[in-house]
């Protein structure tokens, strides 16, 4: 069994995909992140950074006691080594699947997600920061569409990779991205949309998803936090 600590963000839909795709039993412990569930002792036992998702693992490979996991591309990579799935075993195919899994943790997701809050939630829209984000976004939409152009998936058969890039393309319209000036990510994106495990995977967040909008007090949580924030928890 495995507890995941979740919110139906992009980075929690990672984990669940790759869930639903192995067929992992599996139970969620929802991380309100708007109500600060991530500075409860409780869980800064097992995710120290205060940021979900974050996962315990109760039957670990090794048989020992159970093991926990913070940082969504870590966890990926965890659940990966654990069923021998989805990241290649050979040194030349599990490289390229990383690349594409840290191309995603260190730019689509940031990226994109300075995007949404320039866009969506910052108190002052900033003309600047806006197009900064949108055209970096852009421009990472155009490597993927670029890699996309000969091949299914990123790295060959569908892996972490593909799992760790969608979720953040889910939102494109919200990103000021039309998918129709990237034909190839269209395909790709539409392809992964379509797979049972990706259906599932994103049920799971809809009871949670249908909470109301973030408050002011809620965005001071989320976008408020420094050092103090934790040292307090």
């Amino acid at each position: 069994m495995i507890d995941l600590y979740y919110w139906p963000t992009p980075n929690g839909h990672k984990v669940t995909m790759f869930l639903e795709e192995a067929g992992l039993e599996y139970r969620i412990i929802p991380v309100d992140i708007s109500a600060g569930d991530q500075f409860k002792p409780a869980f800064l036992a097992i995710s120290p950074n205060n940021r979900m998702p974050a996962i315990v693992d109760h039957a670990p490979v090794d048989q020992g006691d159970a093991v926990s996991v913070f940082e969504s591309g870590a966890i990926l990579v965890y659940l990966a080594d654990k069923i021998e799935r989805f990241l290649p075993q050979d040194f030349r195919g599990r490289k390229v699947v990383l690349e594409w899994l840290f191309w995603q943790m260190g730019g689509l997701g940031p990226m994109a997600g300075q995007n949404h809050h320039f866009s969506v939630y910052a108190p002052e829209k900033l003309p600047y920061a806006i197009t900064r984000y949108v055209n970096e976004t852009n421009r990472l939409y155009g490597v993927l569409d670029r890699r996309l152009a000969d091949r299914e998936f990123l790295a060959g058969d569908y892996s972490i990779a593909d799992m760790a890039a969608y979720p953040w393309i889910v939102p494109h319209e919200r990103q000021g991205q039309n998918l129709d000036d990237t034909p190839n990510l269209k395909r790709w994106f539409e392809t992964i949309r379509a797979r049972p495990a990706t259906i599932a995977a994103y049920k799971q967040g809809e009871p949670l998803s249908n909470r109301p909008a973030v408050t002011e007090e809620g965005k001071k949580i989320l976008f408020g936090q420094t050092a103090a924030s934790v040292t307090a928890a």
